[in-house]
């Protein structure tokens, strides 16, 4: 496997924190990072990268893949990547994207291990989650916390409802800040999320993770309150129809407390009686 601090050598650059660049170098965690699609017999036969960096990532998925994609936005790593690994680009093994992930068109890939930019780490994650693919991605370490987090707990809020509705999420493992160039300011975890329906009903996603948000903004009220105060982000019509029609135990908890199937339950409500405007 090629050393990581040689890569950044050859590539003439280095890490910069003003521009959310910080270059995983611990040999041990880049090895470790894709045996966690292994352990649960994940197709690797495309794998897709986010912020190819260097390589160093990159080298280890070409030993496990038939097929990478890395998305690199950064013209000078993109070059580099191109010219550091022009073989496995000339065998059809790899494809360098220059482009923003937030903006191109994904490939048809089976899963994706990234170390994603932390700057836009929620929206790229959830360009991927909707896609049904295994996920192991690197994030700050509070952030996957908030992501694998339980009902009535301080971290749980929207981003745990809106990720555990794609997937299974677990924290495999948390990395010192020491594993990169440079350090970062906080440690990080890498989080595995594997796609699965959930266990309830939703007739319109868009509506129902924008009602969870919506309520996730008054956290402190009563769900009461909160579909009451939030009709200009639900565009509900009629919030007060779906206070009468709600069953009191929920309209008396908070959404911090409530369950995944609850807001789920509630969004469908609000949907046949709260006069949803159009967006």
């Amino acid at each position: 496997m090629r050393d990581p601090d040689a890569l950044i050598a050859r590539a003439g650059v280095r890490g910069d924190p003003d521009r959310d660049q910080h270059f995983l170098v611990d040999d041990r965690v880049l090895d470790r990072l894709p045996t966690y699609l292994e352990e649960i017999d994940a197709d690797a036969s495309h794998l897709l990268e986010i912020g190819g960096g260097t390589g160093a990532l990159t080298d280890r998925l070409l030993a496990v893949a038939d097929e990478v994609t890395v998305v690199e936005r950064d013209r000078k790593l993109a070059a580099f990547l191109r010219e550091e690994f022009r073989e496995a680009i000339d065998a059809g093994d790899l494809t360098v994207i220059e482009d923003d992930a937030l903006e191109v068109d994904l490939p048809d890939f089976t899963a994706s291990v990234s170390n994603l930019p932390y700057g836009v780490s929620s929206e790229i994650a959830f360009r991927l989650l909707p896609e049904g693919r295994p996920l192991v991605l690197m994030f700050q370490q509070e952030f996957a916390e908030r992501m694998v987090a339980e009902p009535d707990t301080s971290e749980y809020g929207r981003l745990s409802v809106s990720t555990q509705h794609y997937a299974d999420v677990e924290i495999v493992e948390s990395i010192p800040k020491e594993a990169f160039s440079p350090p970062p300011a906080v440690q990080s975890a890498v989080i595995r999320a594997v796609p699965r329906d959930p266990d309830y009903e939703v007739d319109d996603e868009e509506f129902f993770l924008r009602f969870v948000k919506a309520l996730f903004t008054q956290r402190r009220k009563t769900i009461r309150n909160a579909i009451r105060n939030t009709a200009h982000i639900t565009n509900l019509e009629a919030p007060d129809a779906v206070v009468e029609a709600a069953d009191e135990a929920i309209l008396q908890k908070r959404a911090d407390a409530m369950e995944p199937r609850e807001f789920a339950a509630l969004a469908r409500l609000a949907l046949e009686v709260g006069e949803p405007a159009e967006t």
